[in-house]
């Protein structure tokens, strides 16, 4: 019985891609950036598959008895926001990118939201630091009872609202109906609920996050797997951001280590097919906050995590370590960065190679695809013959 380990380390990007000027994402290199700014980091787990043996990884050590393959990918959609990334890993390459708001959402978006959700007013309507926006907008949102709307340099439409002024089964219901307007040519890629607690100016958000994604555009690994009988486990934000296609099981969860636990958790439940994890707090709490030092122990937290992974593989399985985009916390933007992603492969039958660089993160599908059997017609090149012992 075959099982694939699919882990998202979210925004661990390792170097700018060739493209970065068009996104301003020049000298962005988050794995890279975030060692020095930590004075190094200690994740021998990582080091030992082969992390710092990839292609323009500079300060992490290189292993010559590396236990991994590795290497990194190229994006070949347009854009660098989790959607984008995740649906192309998961096989769906996007020619056009997703629509973004740099000026705030139109009068008639905003209208028409109101008239759905019966609200009078919304604050904010502009591109927003979550923490800056509950910070700044808090006070008035509780006296008001407005929802807080904003956006980012990605395609999200977000709705902020104190757990106490908006419960949380309002907010997601107001999420739901925005989710149900922004199609077509008001498009955005997420609708995202962000509640929030705190009294008096002292406000912090939630984990009570929900995401609302679209459906993929076409066929992803995770409906081919499940229309050939194989289990496909959700861990995180993975079944939002596929809209729940292909999913047989989901779990959403709290922080990176209750996402670990979640992980090990279905390792002893799925006997054959993926799970497919999500770790978020390297994006979410320290890149897009800019913390370098808070994402340096996150790498290291999550690094001493590996063994009890590594204790749970069968002699048929595959693990696999990637990301979905950059989010350089030493950076002056606080938005995502248009980077490589990683790629660490383990296994028992897994030779430690140097996959090289692949031009397009579905090579992961395909790999895994082929890995059962599966035929598809995703495009992207496996590298499964490269690495099976």
């Amino acid at each position: 019985m075959k099982r694939v380990i699919l882990v998202v380390m979210d925004s661990l990007g390792v170097g700018e891609l060739p493209d970065a000027n068009l996104y301003g994402d020049v000298g962005s290199h988050t794995l890279d950036n975030t060692y020095k700014a930590c004075g190094g980091l200690k994740i021998d787990n990582l080091e030992k598959l082969g992390f710092g043996n990839i292609e323009g990884v500079k300060y992490l050590n290189k292993v010559n008895d590396h236990i991994g393959a590795y290497g990194k990918l190229m994006e070949r959609s347009k854009g660098k926001d989790t959607v984008t990334g995740h649906w192309e890993i998961g096989g769906v390459i996007l020619d056009t990118p997703l629509n973004t708001y740099p000026n705030g959402f139109s009068k008639e978006i905003i209208d028409e939201f109101l008239k759905r959700v019966n609200k009078k007013g919304v604050l904010g309507n502009c591109v927003a630091s979550g923490t800056e926006i509950i910070e700044r907008l808090g006070d008035e949102h509780v006296k008001t009872g407005y929802p807080i709307v904003y956006t980012s340099a990605d395609s999200v439409f977000q709705i902020a609202a104190h757990e106490d002024v908006i419960p949380l089964d309002e907010l997601y219901n107001m999420c739901s109906i925005a989710r149900e307007m922004l199609v077509d040519d008001n498009v955005v890629g997420r609708v995202i609920a962000r509640p929030f607690i705190g009294k008096d100016g002292e406000y912090k958000r939630t984990s009570n996050r929900r995401d609302y994604a679209l459906d993929p555009f076409s066929k992803t690994m995770l409906e081919y797997l499940y229309e050939n009988g194989k289990e496909v486990a959700a861990v995180g934000k993975i079944e939002d951001i596929y809209n729940k296609k292909g999913v047989t099981k989901a779990v959403h969860t709290k922080n990176n280590m209750d996402g670990v636990d979640a992980t090990l958790k279905y390792m002893d439940e799925v006997k054959e097919g993926l799970i497919f994890t999500n770790l978020v707090d390297f994006d979410m709490l320290y890149g897009h906050r800019n913390d370098p030092k808070g994402y340096g122990k996150a790498i290291e937290d999550f690094d001493n995590r590996l063994q009890e992974i590594y204790s749970k593989l069968g002699k048929d399985d595959i693990l696999m370590l990637t990301a979905d985009h950059g989010c350089d916390p030493t950076t002056e933007s606080t938005d995502h960065s248009r980077e490589y992603i990683p790629i660490l492969v383990y296994g028992e039958n897994i030779k430690p190679i140097n996959i090289g660089t692949r031009k397009s993160f579905t090579d992961i599908s395909k790999t895994i695809l082929e890995y059962f059997n599966i035929d598809n017609t995703i495009d992207g090149e496996s590298f499964l013959k490269n690495m099976l012992g």
